[in-house]
């Protein structure tokens, strides 16, 4: 596994890829120890890093990277359907339960995107509430919100 930090608009971000795709994304600095892990700024993390500052640039509204999400079935089925939410827009949680099928499976869709470990590249952010107001979110609110803003302001 490769992985690299750098500071972004947000603060530290970490990214890490494996076998050619990008695994995670972490509002941290991070170090792994692992016999395989590697500090090394990878021609895919740099990518991806550069697409990061684009976006926040409001300069990109989709990203082209190959992601590979670590999660369960019903998480990777969640994950699927924040992916295609588009830029500037949100959903509610209700919305996604809905989409996927069991309108009754709200807190485990709120579940899967806290676990979701591709935040911002899988958009997590852009679900909300079903009265329009912001709840949870691994990073703290004030990332979401910060992400919200981003999209709102170059829309």
């Amino acid at each position: 596994m490769n992985y690299y930090t750098k500071q972004t608009l947000l603060g530290f971000i970490t990214i890490t890829e494996e076998q050619g795709f990008v695994t995670s994304l972490s509002f941290e600095q991070k170090t792994f120890s692992g016999k395989w892990d590697k500090y090394f700024l990878s021609e895919l993390l740099n990518d991806a890093f550069c697409q990061l500052e684009e976006y926040f640039d409001g300069k990109r509204k989709e990203f082209d990277l190959p992601l590979n999400p670590k999660g369960t079935p019903f998480q990777q089925k969640v994950w699927s359907c924040l992916y295609k939410i588009p830029y500037g827009e949100t959903r509610s949680y209700k919305d996604i339960a809905e989409q996927i099928g069991d309108k009754k499976s709200c807190r485990a869709v709120g579940n899967a995107n806290n676990k979701n470990p591709i935040p911002i590249f899988i958009p997590c952010h852009r679900v909300i509430g079903s009265k329009g107001d912001l709840v949870g979110y691994g990073s703290g609110l004030d990332i979401k919100q910060k992400l919200l803003d981003v999209e709102k302001n170059n829309n």
